[in-house]
């Protein structure tokens, strides 16, 4: 397969500051794809703007705010944001395909595997792929879920080992300070490694419309470089922007993943997998499983969260509470609470278990 691009578009690019899609937007955004397509890269949209497209024409005033009114926003919005999407792509001779997808998608590997397969047969084909989050049957809260989202253009770009993701915003990449309120504020270009200062830096949501701010896309950006995709956040408002940005010319700021690539095994068991439960470590056992590349025995562990059985995925912190991996567990919870502090003669006295590791280091991954 050739390389793969993935572009996110949001809801404030697509439509009106009072709701509604923009047509017009719709046709440039579609010119921009169609660009990249005839350079011979395979082009994958993800694209928000349903609740937006839908809440007007469904009879509500403004955005609505409890969930199932958004659901059913969003349910008359992904229907005329497709519409506006298969018109603007015929005219360059390009067909969509609607695939939309929820969170318990990505948690199940056997369905977020076929999703993979159903996209690549559509890149094969020549048809574009247009991914959306199912609204109408995702029971969080709609703000919460995938950040506008930013979080589903980089799992998407990562199952799909894309050479590209660009993320478009109404602002052209990250400032050391907000540009609105300063307009000297400088620009950074290029992101190797995203520390907390970076997190800093990111703002909040800038849109009344959309749902995404800039510490949304920092946090996509951060997974897409785990998995070896570099990433682009930044604006594309006139003809040929979008070609600069994947060029690596664009008005915006570039996260690279030089040293990063994440097995698709440990993408899904960071990123995907369903946490049943909690453990914490204490120093030692920190700097031995996010460092020392070792695995989690019982001495390291202080106290544990949560009904977990053998093969579940924990969440594993440290004294400060603070995430610092993920992984599966070999033991129960009752387990862990019985065998936690205790050194490895001592554990294999009180506990029958089948291995003495409460994680190994092959089903582990570092988030920290």
């Amino acid at each position: 397969m050739s390389e793969c691009v993935v572009v996110k578009i949001g809801s404030s690019s697509l439509t009106s500051d009072e709701g509604g899609l923009n047509r017009n937007k719709i046709s440039f955004f579609a010119s921009e794809l169609a660009s990249i397509r005839k350079t011979g890269k395979q082009v994958l949209l993800v694209t928000s703007g349903a609740v937006a497209a839908g809440f007007r024409r469904i009879g509500y005033q403004t955005r609505p705010k409890l969930v199932h009114e958004k659901q059913a926003a969003a349910a008359v919005g992904q229907a005329l944001l497709m519409q506006a999407y298969q018109e603007a792509f015929a005219a360059y001779g390009i067909g969509v395909a609607q695939i939309l997808l929820t969170r318990a998608d990505f948690s199940n590997r056997r369905r977020i595997q076929n999703a993979q397969m159903t996209i690549e047969e559509l890149l094969r084909q020549g048809i574009l792929p247009i991914i959306n989050e199912n609204d109408t049957v995702s029971t969080d809260e709609l703000d919460l879920k995938f950040g506008d989202n930013d979080m589903l253009s980089a799992l998407v770009g990562n199952l799909l080992k894309a050479s590209h993701l660009v993320i478009l915003t109404d602002t052209d990449g990250l400032y050391m300070e907000d540009p609105r309120k300063n307009p000297a504020a400088p620009r950074i270009d290029r992101v190797e490694q995203i520390s907390e200062d970076i997190m800093r830096i990111a703002g909040g949501s800038g849109s009344s419309v959309g749902t995404g701010g800039m510490r949304s896309k920092i946090e996509a950006a951060r997974i897409a470089m785990r998995g070896g995709v570099p990433a682009f956040i930044g604006r594309v408002v006139e003809n040929g922007d979008l070609l600069l940005a994947v060029e690596g010319t664009g008005r915006g700021t570039y996260f690279t993943a030089q040293g990063h690539n994440l097995p698709m095994k440990k993408q899904w068991l960071g990123y995907h997998s369903q946490v049943k439960g909690r453990i914490t470590v204490d120093r030692g056992a920190e700097l031995a499983v996010t460092t020392g590349g070792k695995s989690l025995l019982p001495a390291g562990i202080l106290s544990t969260n949560g009904d977990f059985h053998p093969g579940d995925v924990v969440e594993v912190v440290n004294q400060e509470q603070h995430t610092i991996g993920r992984g599966v567990v070999n033991y129960a919870a009752w387990q862990v609470q019985a065998a936690m502090g205790l050194g490895t003669d001592e554990v294999r006295r009180r506990v029958d278990v089948g291995r003495i590791e409460v994680i190994h280091r092959d089903e582990w991954v570092t988030l920290a």
